[in-house]
């Protein structure tokens, strides 16, 4: 069930209202009827992956209370391990078969030996990725003693299953979201109206922002070399716009409709695209998979605790994995592999942790040169690094650069929007952009773009914000795009 769907439109205030007016009484009624709407947003898609998600969540509910009871050190590893296993095994089978199936038989050609392997037509759960992290999670949390096991079985269900953030993130973990689920909830008009405010941003960002970007990111990238190089530039940036729009987004309508139910998620970006280096970017991008990389990952490789040459080794291993997280493609290796590239001078010169806290021209209308030319430069090379995430090849990921650094950046893109035939679209979306990112800049060091302070902020014109907002998502809602982040 898509978020900018007719059915979900149906389904969440039919689900609000049941639960805070019906099964508002007692607190387990309210997490089985969380378990019952989560398992029929899931189920919308399809109702045979019910039995995958079921199946890893009862294996890490038994796992997590066998790891409380079991205090020798061996067995808890073989308890873990066994989670590790089951997890890693099903999204191994359902998303990279086929990849390290291929990769083999590649490897033996290239040695002289030809090998034909069995290809499985394999149709990839929704949200696998993300629901095997938040499992996995729990159970490491248990095996280290930072969490007590979930002893109620729909709590954890619900928890691993809960529809909001359930096939796109963000990544919860359970010492934050699983002990909500035995917490009493009470309704809270300010931080339902909060929610609603970012559920209209976050579909905004999606349906005005990234599903009008798609429709000339998806024409360059097809007929890229059609086009000139500044016409490829401009895809690409619009592509780094698309992908924002669009998983922020996501994130925005998950966190916001959390919020309506008296749940609180961790919050996912933090206006990413104003960051002034690489770290910085990727402490605002995708918050929820970079810090579980980090913390089950990295800090176990021994972080930066180690010696020079191995700190190298565990970024490059993070920002691999990371690549390779979201697809069974060479693309995603090789753009985890560049950000790494890119990380790597600040972290020999020590200052990949200039900007761990602070919110560039904090408190200031507009940036210094020198920040304008940081974020300028970060953004920059973000755009040139989407080229590998987008392209369906290496190959055509470097051919689209080369057309990007030759003679043909030059020639002007008018030409080429103009055979596109999109009469003045383009020309809406340009300042539809234009005001989106003026929007995000002024609420830089909010939580989203629509978090407004009620007493500095007059009520009609939050109700003319509202409006405009409303009427855009009317007017630009073209093709429906699904999010691009459930194919991860």
């Amino acid at each position: 069930m898509l978020f900018n769907s007719i059915e979900f439109l149906i389904f969440l205030p039919l689900v609000f209202i049941l639960y805070w007016f019906v099964f508002n009484k007692d607190i387990r009624i309210q997490n089985l009827w969380v378990l019952v709407a989560s398992y029929i947003f899931y189920g919308w898609w399809d109702y045979r992956f019910l039995s995958l998600i079921a199946f890893s969540s009862l294996v890490d509910y038994f796992i997590g209370i066998q790891l409380s009871r079991n205090q020798k050190e061996e067995q808890r590893k073989w308890l873990v391990a066994a989670s590790m296993v089951v997890n890693i095994g099903f999204l191994g089978f359902f998303k990279y078969y086929n990849f390290f199936a291929e990769s083999f038989a590649d490897a033996f050609t290239f040695f002289g030996r030809s090998m034909d392997p069995e290809r499985l037509s394999i149709v990839l759960p929704v949200g696998i990725s993300f629901y095997t992290f938040q499992t996995m999670s729990y159970t490491i949390d248990i095996y280290r003693k930072k969490l007590a096991p979930a002893t109620d079985p729909v709590s954890f269900f619900a928890y691993v299953s809960f529809f909001p953030q359930l096939v796109a993130g963000p990544i919860e973990r359970a010492t934050n979201l699983l002990p909500q689920f035995f917490e009493k909830r009470t309704f809270e008009y300010g931080k339902a109206l909060d929610g609603m405010r970012q559920i209209l941003w976050g579909l905004f960002k999606k349906v005005v922002i990234a599903d009008n970007c798609a429709i000339y990111v998806n024409d360059i990238f097809s007929n890229y070399g059609d086009y000139s190089g500044s016409t490829l530039f401009l895809g690409a940036v619009l592509f780094a716009l698309q992908i924002y729009g669009d998983f922020s987004g996501y994130s925005d309508i998950a966190i916001g409709t959390a919020r309506l139910f008296g749940f609180d998620l961790r919050k996912n970006f933090a206006f990413p695209y104003f960051s002034r280096d690489i770290a910085e970017f990727w402490r605002r991008w995708h918050i929820s998979l970079s810090t579980w990389f980090r913390d089950y990952v990295y800090i176990p490789l021994g972080g930066s605790k180690v010696s020079k040459g191995k700190t190298i080794r565990n970024i490059f291993v993070i920002f691999i994995v990371s690549g390779f997280w979201h697809g069974a493609n060479w693309t995603f290796l090789f753009w985890g592999a560049l950000h790494a590239v890119f990380y790597l001078p600040l972290l020999l010169a020590k200052r990949n942790r200039t900007h761990t806290t602070d919110t560039v021209a904090a408190g200031k209308y507009l940036p210094t040169i020198k920040e304008l030319v940081q974020m300028g430069s970060t953004f920059l090379l973000t755009v040139l690094a989407w080229v590998f995430f987008r392209a369906d090849s290496l190959s055509m990921a470097f051919d689209y650069l080369s057309i990007i650094f030759s003679m043909r950046i030059f020639e002007l893109p008018i030409s080429d929007f103009w055979t596109m035939n999109t009469g003045n679209h383009l020309l809406y979306l340009f300042f539809l952009i234009i005001g989106f990112v003026l929007v995000e800049w002024l609420q830089r060091e909010k939580n989203h773009g629509l978090e407004l302070d009620t007493e500095k902020v007059p009520k009609p014109v939050r109700w003319v914000a509202y409006y405009v907002i409303i009427i855009c998502c009317f007017i630009m809602n073209g093709v429906q795009q699904e999010f691009i982040y459930f194919q991860f």
